[in-house]
């Protein structure tokens, strides 16, 4: 049996090409800005550092700024060294990208994101905006500066747009797509992206593992959602964590998983398909 590296017993994978060991759960950002006390979401980014969780989640967007705020002062005192951080960017022209990315290092109190991803790959014509109107300049610009590490996108709508994005000629760091049981029987990019981003060695992160509990109504269980999707090639997963319960139980599942076998994995994938041919309870991608 493959000897699997842990972190207090959360296993660790490399994020694609890089050198970069990450844990198999991270944190969400955006659930990071729900709840009502921000002491509470700071509480909950720091037991998940000292439980020995390495990879943080973020976005420019997320409830109007307030989840990386929180994130920010919850890396005070000596968290920030001990993580992997990263937050995305909805800039598709120079200035945008510009003005949100020093936005992310105030808010983040930074000088350095770790990973920098283009966000929500999800209409028409966006990658070709991206390197048309300056943003993959000024990215590239940042990465020199020393402002970023890496540079990577995501995208939960449409699979052939993220490939727009791969077609371009850059070398990708990272990609972040869906990985649910759903995803596999509508609009899939576990079926589409994966293998391509996997044979070039791109740092493929995870989420909507639980499709934003809609996966409930599926008779799926939190820990058949998160087995499954970690037993797909992929880095890490980006996980909604917005109460030290949901996190004590993500990590309860993560300390104990195993890989599903393939038997095991279309078991549940043939479970799930009555629920998933029309896409109805991924709203991500039809709403």
């Amino acid at each position: 049996m493959e000897t699997i590296e842990r972190i207090n017993g959360i296993p660790v994978r490399a994020l694609g090409k890089t050198t970069v060991k990450v844990t198999v759960l991270g944190v969400g950002g955006y659930h990071i800005g729900k709840p009502s006390n921000r002491r509470e979401g700071i509480r909950i980014i720091r037991t998940a550092i000292d439980e020995g969780i390495n990879f943080l989640d973020n976005a420019w967007c997320y409830n109007q700024g307030r989840s990386e705020e929180i994130m920010g002062d919850a890396l005070k005192n000596g968290y920030r060294e001990k993580v992997f951080l990263m937050t995305k960017n909805h800039g598709r022209d120079k200035l945008t990208f510009q003005r949100q990315l020093d936005d992310s290092l105030r808010r983040l109190h930074t000088e350095h994101i770790d990973l920098l991803q283009f966000h929500e790959i999800i209409h028409e014509g966006e990658p070709e905006q991206i390197f048309s109107q300056g943003a993959i300049e000024e990215a590239i610009e940042a990465r020199e500066a020393g402002r970023i590490g890496f540079i990577g996108f995501t995208g939960h709508r449409w699979p052939h747009l993220l490939q727009g994005m791969l077609d371009k000629d850059f070398c990708w760091d990272t990609i972040q797509f869906p990985t649910n049981l759903l995803d596999a029987h509508f609009r899939s990019f576990t079926n589409e992206i994966l293998p391509v981003v996997q044979k070039r060695g791109i740092g493929i992160i995870g989420m909507k593992s639980l499709a934003g509990g809609d996966i409930f109504k599926a008779n799926v269980t939190p820990e058949e959602g998160i087995t499954y999707a970690l037993s797909l090639p992929i880095d890490t997963l980006v996980s909604g964590i917005d109460s030290l319960k949901v996190l004590t139980q993500n990590l309860k599942i993560v300390k104990s998983w195993r890989p599903l076998s393939e038997e095991e994995k279309n078991t549940l994938l043939d479970s799930i398909a009555p629920f998933a041919g029309d896409g109805h309870l991924e709203r991500y991608k039809t709403g």
